[in-house]
């Protein structure tokens, strides 16, 4: 398959997995036997009504950095920032595990039309961001944070790994494994890790619920009995 037909592939799937809400994939992958996929849900949308969807790709940070003037010590590292760019496709999502560094803001508004430009629907992390007000203004970009902080975090944090495995803090389980190329499904509801292997299967079982939902909604709207609908549709 060349690039382009995979690029076409990715933005396709990008756009079905886009209408699916994430309580209805839960539902899914409930009855699947992956319960344990929601991140911990104080990790959400930060504006009101958006959603996400995009397929993985990963990054790592952590905290444990030398402060300035260190770098003849320590190096000054791989250039992670720009092998995360290369890794970069229309239709995906960077979800990044910052390593349990509690203040600073990783990304902001100028590094997210970075990633937005190599194809990012968005971004999801287990941590803070700055600059919301810019964030907010970015067209067809979603973030997914615990919320946001004015501390810059170039001296206090940095991205130590590119497109790897990565463990994200979870809800019914203390870690979520997100790799790349698994799908990343977001709303107001929380946030939803399906694994690569099963998304088309979990995809498909998602929109047969949505139209379902979708015909009870419609029917209860024009003054059918919940009674009648639920037997008809099956939906609660």
């Amino acid at each position: 398959m060349s690039d382009r037909n995979e690029q076409l592939s990715v933005l396709e799937l990008q756009a079905r997995w886009d209408r699916i809400r994430s309580a209805n994939l839960y539902d899914t992958l409930d009855r699947m036997g992956y319960p344990d996929q929601c991140l911990d849900l104080s990790i959400r949308p930060l504006f009101p009504h958006q959603h996400l969807a995009g397929k993985v790709v990963t990054a790592r940070g952590s905290r444990d950095v030398p402060m300035a003037g260190d770098a003849e010590k320590y190096g000054k590292g791989e250039d992670y920032f720009g092998a995360l760019r290369d890794a970069m496709f229309p239709g995906c999502v960077l979800v990044l595990e910052t390593g349990g560094e509690p203040h600073t803001g990783k990304f902001g508004e100028m590094t997210s039309w970075g990633i937005k430009q190599g194809g990012a629907r968005g971004i999801v992390l287990d941590g803070f961001i700055r600059d919301s007000w810019g964030l907010e203004a970015i067209p067809g970009y979603t973030v997914c944070a615990r919320g946001t902080s004015p501390v810059e975090s170039a001296k206090r944090w940095r991205m130590t790994a590119a497109n790897v495995p990565i463990g994200m803090p979870g809800t019914l389980t203390s870690n979520v494994r997100v790799e790349p190329g698994d799908w990343i499904v977001a709303d107001a509801d929380g946030v939803i890790v399906v694994p690569q292997a099963i998304a088309m299967e979990a995809l498909e079982k998602a929109e047969e619920i949505e139209a379902r939902e979708q015909g009870m909604r419609e029917d209860l709207a024009a003054g059918m009995s919940f009674k009648d609908a639920f037997e008809k549709w099956g939906r609660a």
